[in-house]
């Protein structure tokens, strides 16, 4: 018998990051398979991995570089493929590279005039290889984020002319995708103070091809609309993934029925046609590039994902319009692609992290081979040490319902002191506009295994439930999200499957400004983490970088009309209420949430006498990439929690105790 949070576990923040990768994007064509490997071992790069046929998976890049691009700050869509070329962004100078075969990169764009001044993202190539299309933002000397400029340009892929914009005036540009006879294009636009997630336009145009080349004409909207009045109001419509079929039509996501489902556009048919329609979640919100939730199989046929009730689902539609779940032993999906009767995705699930996994179906949709390309790691551990997501609804404030995914303690070598309950972690994700993942995370069992209870929180405005969902934190960022986290803390306790004197709250980023605002303005928890979270509003709002800086707009109110909202929501501003312990980790290298702001609410908890932890990581951005903070990050959580509640560490002699002052 062990007291809960004392459990010696094999599960280590040393195993956490031991040989791991997280998995990216994947391109398949033909019989080679690419994907990307973000590596914290190796400093948290991102590495290109490619496998052709039955061979093995060999590097594409050389040692040190990075395939990152820093578009919109979170990046996305920072390579593709085109024949046998990979094109790629350096991480160090975010110029556009080519690597063919084992021969060293190649730069393609010049030297922008402020280094790393010009970030490339979302590339396609033309048919015939000359030319690229590609999404550009331009950061000029001395701007802010009112001066950046997002445009869709077009390169020479012979790095002989200077590139030329071919799509300028909105915020915000992405997805640029040539129809398969190269006669069209297509594009996602929005404006400020939309999101992708609140509205987005579907363009289409014609593209002419000249000497110094593609030209585009008769643009028009297709699909999608932007919200309206101040704030929004929720009366957009949000588009995203653009793909041509080989007939010339352009299907796309949309919101337009309260989820994302898949829809068509036909060249010269009024309006779209929805192709997928079910209450369930394909797609998700677009805070990167180049996300592929579905992709088209031969003879009609088109594989997507879904999510409901917080778990995830590959199916296929068939040519006569049925779908068939396909039989895959996977909860969570990124990154579909196929071409003829072949499936390559990223699948994982409760008990296996993330694979490259290849299946071959049938034109019924029954699979009739299967292979992983690249198998997750060999943890050396049964499966009976992993804690499984119970999805759970509860009700919270206003007479709503609110998700969760629930994680029991769990240890096979360990039994319960009699009568005692768990320790709660609240887990709140980042975003907001995000979701829980259901999926083995040992950054999550590294916590149930020692005798935790988690519980990772979709509260109202996650995705996955439907835009309606979405839109309950409209003007409601720092109440509905603190009501719903509060509510599953609480109702769990009800329930007898936590101790309700032992609720904690942590998150990153939008979680980590929930977990500051639970602490100022509630008194449920009994401490909290917060990872490189939000302490001042105001100064977020004037200070982050251009895809978010008017994302508050919509989350609380038009800045500065309303600052009234931002001072009252702010936790820096209400640091009488904080009377709980609080651990603030912090990258210094944040440019989403500066550092200042996590100084600022520590150096207030200090001088108040609040028991206090800060750690803070060279060499970081918003979220940590290298192993060795990783680790760092995830032992001092532990020890802090051990001080606060007066446990024994297994493993002390391995974990350095964090300082924690005023304790």
């Amino acid at each position: 018998m062990a007291t809960f949070g004392s459990w010696p576990t094999p599960i280590t923040s040393e195993l956490v990051v031991r040989a791991a990768a997280g998995l990216g994007g994947v391109s398949l064509h033909g019989d080679t398979v690419t994907w990307a490997e973000q590596r914290p071992e190796e400093g948290g790069r991102t590495q290109l991995v490619q496998r052709t046929g039955d061979g093995p998976a060999v590097d594409v890049l050389p040692a040190g570089v990075n395939a990152r691009t820093a578009a919109h700050e979170y990046g996305g869509g920072a390579w593709w493929v085109a024949e046998n070329t990979v094109w790629f962004v350096d991480w160090a100078d975010q110029r556009l590279y080519t690597v063919t075969g084992q021969a060293a990169p190649e730069p393609v764009t010049p030297e922008p005039e402020v280094p790393r001044g010009d970030r490339w993202a979302d590339g396609r190539v033309t048919t015939d290889g000359r030319w690229v299309l590609v999404v550009r933002e331009h950061h000029p000397a001395g701007g802010g984020p009112a001066q950046v400029v997002n445009e869709i340009v077009v390169l020479d892929a012979t790095g002989q002319l200077a590139p030329r914009v071919l799509v300028s005036g909105p915020d915000f540009v992405s997805d640029p995708r040539i129809s398969p006879d190269g006669g069209r294009l297509c594009w996602l636009q929005w404006s400020h103070p939309d999101m992708p997630w609140d509205g987005t336009e579907l363009c289409v145009a014609d593209l002419r091809t000249t000497d110094t080349g593609p030209l585009v004409t008769n643009a028009a909207v297709v699909a999608g609309r932007p919200d309206t009045g101040p704030g929004g109001t929720g009366a957009g419509e949000s588009v995203s993934e653009p793909r041509w079929a080989d007939d010339g039509s352009l299907w796309f996501i949309s919101d337009r029925s309260d989820w994302w489902n898949i829809y068509r556009w036909v060249p010269g048919v009024d309006g779209a046609e929805a192709v997928v329609t079910m209450d369930a979640e394909i797609g998700s919100p677009q805070w990167v590039f180049g996300q592929s939730s579905y992709a088209f199989l031969s003879e009609g046929r088109t594989v997507f994902s879904s999510a409901r009730d917080g778990l995830g689902f590959l199916a296929i539609r068939l040519a006569d319009g049925s779908v068939v779940d396909l039989d895959v032993p996977y909860t969570s999906f990124a990154s579909i692609q196929a071409e003829g009767d072949r499936i390559v995705f990223v699948g994982a699930s409760a008990v296996t992290e993330p694979s490259v996994v290849s299946v071959t179906v049938d034109a019924e949709g029954t699979i009739t081979a299967s292979e992983i390309l690249r198998a997750p790691r060999d943890l050396g551990l049964s499966t009976e040490w992993f804690s499984r997501p119970e999805p759970i609804s509860f009700p919270t404030s206003g007479g709503r319902t609110a998700h969760a995914l629930f994680y029991p303690p769990t240890n096979p070598g360990v039994t319960a002191e009699p009568g005692e309950l768990p320790p709660l972690l609240v887990f709140i994700h980042g975003g907001p506009t995000s979701a829980a993942r259901p999926m083995l995370q040992l950054g999550t069992q590294y916590w149930t295994s020692r005798g935790f209870a988690v519980v990772d929180v979709n509260y109202g405005g996650s995705t996955g439930y439907g835009r309606a969902y979405r839109n309950q934190l409209r003007g409601q960022w720092g109440v509905v999200d603190v009501d719903d986290c509060e509510a599953a803390a609480r109702w769990l306790g009800e329930q007898g499957h936590v101790d309700p004197t032992k609720l904690c709250i942590r998150g990153g980023s939008a979680g980590g400004y929930t977990t500051l605002a639970a602490l100022a303005f509630r008194d449920t928890f009994a401490a909290g983490a917060s990872h490189y979270g939000v302490a001042d509003l105001e100064a977020l709002a004037t200070e982050t970088h251009k895809f978010e800086s008017r994302y508050l707009d919509g989350l609380i109110g038009p800045y500065p009309a309303r600052r009234d909202l931002y001072v009252d929501r702010s936790p820096i501003h209400h640091v009488d209420g904080f009377n709980r312990p609080l651990i603030v980790l912090q990258g210094l290298e944040d440019e989403v949430v500066p550092p200042n702001q996590a100084e600022m609410i520590v150096d207030a908890l200090r001088t108040k006498g609040v028991p206090v932890a800060y750690v803070a990581f060279e060499g970081e951005q918003h979220g940590f990439r290298q192993a060795a903070n990783i680790r760092r990050a995830l032992d001092s959580e532990l020890s802090f929690y051990a001080q606060i509640f007066g446990f024994e560490l297994p493993d002390a002699e391995h974990i350095a105790a964090v300082p924690v002052q005023n304790l």
